[in-house]
């Protein structure tokens, strides 16, 4: 019989693991793993699977999918919760109790586990990080020998930095304890830039201390950013329409778009047109209607389908230091044009970034020397896009990129080593240390960590 075919939640990247089996307690997980005999390695585990990088290919291997997603408790400031309760669950299970999270990302199906020990994209508010597992205090996990381990911030720093990197490569996180604070009103406007009219102000936005976020036109020449701030003391009711819009023309309408136009329009001329007016909209949009000085940050998460469908996108990031972002922005601008003139590709999605704050909880932090700006191209892998990516990829690591090992398709070794260097050289000794037979390394990783080794 063949093996099992399992996907990412896109579509993109296959898995043919020998075994699929669900974990719906800690005990499964033991089971799992110390059963050398029938749930052979690689073992992988996956949440919602939207990992756009290989992180749960388990080819040959064992796939858990986890199905342990109660949440346990919320007190104190803290939640607690199942590793595969996703984000947006547990954001409204909050906000009935007055309270957020720290880092309201998009993404509303990122589960706690992958919270726990993978990188995540978000703009910085004042005074914060941009990841979401900065705030994650603590993890229950069970090792790859079948052993439990419960890691604190406050208990083992060092430790809990790393398993915020650990990308599953330590073992199985079960249970996931994150730092959350009192529901806050936050003002959020937009605001469309000439790209070196943007960089030329980019010193005086940074001043005013907004999150910022922006949306890249490289064709147009043209840079949408968003600003938000929390802001305590707004009057009256939310505004409860503004996220709902941009969420459903982010999410939903504006990938159906482009994956309609790609399928029905061949006439490059016409579909480029067609792409272009739907940013002209987007950017209306945007300007004149996602602005209030009174939302609720949980709005900003998205809940996706379980099950993607003809309105998917995909992306990809890499990360800059602040100092050479200015340099390298317009270069990827140029790029895309240039690449869209040798090779007739474009992607047919906005491009997007954020400013992310200096952040070392997690040990391999693409913010992890410095603030950082990000450039995410986002498509709906419309024909061309992997082997864009493959020179985006040469581009940004020339250009002194850091890319997120699970966001970020096509990484290799050559890449991620010069990005994390001796930080890569420490997870991979720590790897070892508690995965010594490697029962839970796939071949992604085992690439990635090899020029560490």
């Amino acid at each position: 019989m063949a093996d099992p075919t399992v996907t990412n939640w896109f579509g993109d990247l296959v898995s043919h693991p020998k075994v699929v089996v669900e974990a719906h307690t800690m005990q499964d997980i033991v089971n799992i793993l110390k059963d050398t005999d029938h749930y052979p390695p690689p073992v992988r585990t996956v949440g919602s699977n939207h990992s756009t990088a290989p992180c749960g290919v388990a080819d040959g291997g064992t796939l858990i999918q986890m199905k342990m997603n109660r949440i346990l408790r919320a007190e104190n400031n803290t939640l607690t919760v199942e590793a595969g309760a996703i984000h947006i669950d547990m954001a409204e299970e909050l906000e009935k109790q007055k309270m957020q999270f720290y880092v309201n990302t998009e993404i509303g199906s990122l589960s706690a586990g992958s919270a726990a020990c993978a990188g995540t994209k978000d703009s910085s508010m004042s005074g914060e990080y941009g990841q979401v597992g900065s705030y994650i205090t603590g993890v229950k996990m069970v090792l790859p020998s079948g052993d439990l381990l419960e890691v604190t911030e406050d208990g083992q720093p060092e430790l809990m930095q790393k398993i915020r990197s650990s990308y599953g490569l330590f073992g199985v996180v079960y249970e996931v304890t994150y730092r959350v604070r009192p529901l806050l009103p936050m003002h959020v406007h937009h605001k469309t830039f000439h790209i070196q009219e943007f960089l030329d102000a980019l010193p005086e936005l940074k001043a005013r201390n907004y999150a910022i976020m922006y949306y890249i036109f490289p064709f147009e020449d043209l840079i949408t950013v968003e600003f938000r701030r929390y802001n305590p003391d707004a009057k009256g009711s939310p505004n409860r329409f503004a996220w709902k819009l941009r969420n459903y023309l982010w999410a939903t309408a504006g990938p159906r778009f482009a994956h309609d136009t790609e399928q029905n329009i061949s006439d490059h001329g016409i579909r480029d047109a067609m792409l272009n007016s739907f940013s002209a909209i987007w950017r209306f949009k945007l300007e004149n209607i996602v602005v209030s000085e009174y939302t609720i940050p949980p709005d900003q998460i998205i809940r996706y389908p379980v099950t993607s469908d003809d309105s998917r996108y995909t992306f990809s990031l890499f990360a800059f230091h602040e100092d050479i972002f200015p340099q390298v922005l317009p270069k990827f601008c140029q790029l895309s044009r240039d690449y869209y003139k040798s090779s007739g590709y474009r992607t047919n999605l906005l491009d997007v970034g954020y400013f992310v704050a200096k952040d070392q909880q997690s040990l391999l932090s693409y913010s992890f020397d410095s603030n950082v700006f990000t450039i995410d191209p986002v498509s709906t892998a419309n024909p061309g896009w992997k082997e864009f990516l493959g020179v985006y990829n040469q581009f940004c690591s020339d250009n002194g990129g850091l890319p997120l090992l699970n966001q970020t398709f096509g990484v290799t070794p050559a890449i991620a080593n010069k990005a994390f260097g001796s930080r890569l050289h420490a997870m991979e000794l720590a790897r070892r240390e508690y995965d010594p037979s490697n029962r839970v390394l796939n071949e992604y990783f085992k690439g990635i960590l090899s020029t560490a080794a």
